[in-house]
């Protein structure tokens, strides 16, 4: 790949890198000059963390690398496919659903949420670690990623992973990619682990149901043998009719397996009736992406907690919008600027994360996309950050 692609003279203002010798040239160039870049491909999340802004308060140069894309090897045979980082998703689930295959992690596109125009990418899901509701029955995004390749702060190109489903040799590097918001290396490829795509699904919507009855239902389906693909909440207002709220619950299968399921899900459910929602497959991506909340006025938020907490972390919340997913583990919410300190207080006091995914930018600014660390973990983070990037180039600031 990188022996036909010409490398460029590069400046160090906005820089393209169509391949990965042009990547090497162009973080050598920003390295030289010891100038920051913003790593660019489908430009959907940038909007999502600290702004990107150079020591005298303008926007970074860019180093655009949406021409990384393309598959390069899909293996439906072997459950891999590898692709460059800037890939479409649309492509990537259109080609896996051609032969009935899918990403587990089911890669959750922000685009609505964050009111943006670009093209969501395979590896803005990675780095982003953006797992839709599907996370429950295949783990999230840094449990798919099998490898990768990717370009360091010194201009050298080092590999992560295998291509291979096992490999448990050395550092696990490919789970260190994933959540670092392009803030570690500049990724050049990428190798998943896919899925078997079912050919039928069910969605049961268990109605008029508070938040405490109805995360403990699906809790009970989260510990059954049913191995659910959705597991979400929505209180009163989100859907008609439903009363206090409805309890969610999407099911995959053959025909006849799956209808076992719903026998056996309604057995878990005691007494209560749970009715068949036709749109569930819809629903349920609207959910796991935050684009229920596009419209909503106000900071959005999301909390990962343990979903036994999720009850009395909603009940302290006491937002006025929310739902949980993964069966109450993400807790969505919008909320006035005001309220920033006294949800990460909640998230804090659960031993959960809170995360500001769609602010004003100044806002953004005070707060960060995550709460500070402990001293300890900080430290280590700064570690991580100096080994693989040590002159801080890449997406500088950004959390």
């Amino acid at each position: 790949m990188a022996a036909s692609c010409p490398i460029p003279i590069c400046r160090v203002t906005d820089m393209r890198a169509d391949c990965e010798a042009q990547v090497i040239e162009a973080v050598r160039a920003a390295r030289a000059d010891r100038t920051p870049v913003e790593i660019v491909a489908g430009g959907t999340r940038r909007s999502v963390g600290r702004p990107m802004l150079n020591e005298n308060g303008q926007a970074l140069a860019q180093l655009d690398v949406s021409g990384l894309s393309g598959i390069r090897k899909y293996e439906p045979e072997e459950l891999i496919v590898t692709a460059g980082p800037a890939t479409p998703l649309a492509e990537i689930v259109g080609t896996l659903a051609a032969r009935n295959q899918r990403l587990g992690f089911d890669p959750a596109d922000w685009s609505r949420l964050l009111g943006s125009n670009g093209v969501a990418t395979l590896g803005g899901a990675l780095s982003a670690d953006a797992s839709g509701s599907g996370r429950l029955r295949h783990g999230s995004a840094r449990d798919s990623l099998l490898g990768f390749h990717a370009v360091n702060g010194l201009g050298e190109v080092f590999r992560g992973g295998s291509r291979v489903v096992k490999n448990v040799t050395g550092f696990d590097l490919p789970k260190l990619m994933c959540g670092a918001f392009g803030t570690l290396a500049v990724l050049t490829e990428v190798t998943f682990r896919v899925y078997p795509r079912p050919t039928h699904s069910v969605t049961l919507c268990l109605k008029d149901i508070d938040a405490a009855n109805g995360l403990a239902a699906l809790r009970s389906i989260a510990h059954s043998a049913l191995e659910p693909a959705g597991l979400a909440y929505l209180p009163a207002g989100w859907l008609p009719d439903i009363g206090q709220g409805a309890a969610l619950i999407r099911l995959e299968g053959a025909p006849q397996p799956l209808e076992e399921k719903v026998t056996m899900a309604h057995g878990l459910l005691g007494h209560a009736h749970a009715a068949r929602v036709e749109d569930g497959i819809d629903l349920f991506a609207r959910i796991g992406s935050g684009a229920l909340f596009a419209d909503i006025e106000g900071d959005i938020w999301r909390l990962q907690v343990a979903p036994a907490d999720a009850p009395r972390v909603a009940n302290d919340l006491n937002a006025p919008r929310w739902l949980g997913d993964w069966a109450g583990g993400a807790i969505w919410l919008a909320a006035p600027p005001a309220d920033a300190a006294r949800i990460r207080s909640i998230a804090a006091a659960a031993k959960g994360q809170a995360m500001l995914l769609r602010a004003a930018p100044r806002q953004r600014a005070s707060l960060g996309l995550f709460a500070p660390q402990p001293p300890v973990l900080a430290d280590l983070t700064r570690r991580v950050k100096a080994a693989f990037d040590p002159l801080s180039l890449f997406n500088p600031n950004r959390f």
